[in-house]
């Protein structure tokens, strides 16, 4: 009993360490954008300074804070519809009528997430700015889709495959066709799954940033674009950078924790049978 309340405590520690490690860099960045650039940079940081509201009034006088943020949610949930939208018929399709070579195109489209951005960076570019898509919302959509496609498809298949073959082969004979049975019975019992790797995709969008800074510039930059505005030639001015990262990541982090309950209950859905 003693042995088991003492392993208890342990983890119960481990766990608070771990989650205040991975909580520090976000702390210390919402406390560096209160501080003055000098105060930012001193040696050693302080803790206990005068705090100001300068820097935030100063990137939104530099920067468009609210046409960013309008950017990254339409590039995030467009591209998370359109994802979702586009994987739910090839995941549907493979949970349900699989064949020899299932598990291979699985892995293949899992490979895809493997290479290097960078790889295919000119190809890419060259093909945005021949079609009109270069920095253009409806571009970075694109490009966010098939960036998160290979993902989004994976786990909308294992949700599936959660779901008992016979409800699916029971609505095909009472007459459903395919998209009857995604819209009628799929929708319904995989819903946290589906509704889980929607938030998932949105999450990756939004923290995009190599396709943002290399496929935009002034119309369609999203707050990922909007930051390194505030690297300049001059050097790192740490307050303001930190203002401006702080407001970037400010409606993601609301966003996660307003749908955290959603998130896990998806994540463990047919965990427990």
């Amino acid at each position: 009993m003693k042995a088991s309340f003492a392993f208890r405590i342990w983890v119960s520690l481990l766990g608070w360490g771990v989650a205040l490690a991975m909580f520090f860099p976000v702390a210390w960045m919402v406390l560096t954008s209160f501080k003055t650039e000098i105060d930012a940079v001193a040696t050693p940081p302080l803790l206990f300074f005068h705090p100001t509201l300068e820097n935030y009034a100063q990137v939104n006088q530099l920067g468009d804070y609210a046409g960013a943020v309008w950017n990254s949610i339409a590039i995030s949930f467009g591209s998370t519809a359109l994802g979702i939208a586009l994987a739910m018929p090839a995941a549907y399709a493979m949970a349900f009528f699989p064949n020899r070579w299932t598990k291979d195109l699985l892995l293949w489209i899992l490979s895809t997430k493997m290479m290097p951005a960078v790889g295919v960076l000119m190809p890419i570019y060259l093909i945005s700015k021949s079609t009109g898509l270069l920095d253009t919302k409806t571009g970075l959509i694109a490009i966010m889709t098939l960036a998160n496609l290979p993902i989004i498809v994976w786990m909308l298949y294992t949700f599936f495959k959660e779901i008992p073959g016979d409800i699916i082969e029971a609505s095909r004979m009472d007459g459903a066709g395919a998209l009857a049975q995604i819209r009628i019975v799929l929708l319904p019992l995989a819903g946290p799954g589906i509704a889980s790797t929607g938030l998932l995709a949105v999450i990756l969008s939004w923290n995009e940033a190599f396709w943002s800074l290399n496929l935009t510039a002034v119309h369609a930059a999203p707050l990922t674009a909007f930051i390194v505005a505030f690297s300049s030639p001059q050097g790192l001015f740490w307050a303001k950078l930190s203002a401006a990262s702080t407001l970037a990541v400010a409606p993601i982090l609301v966003f996660g924790w307003m749908t955290q309950r959603q998130l896990v209950r998806g994540l463990t859905f047919g965990a427990v049978k």
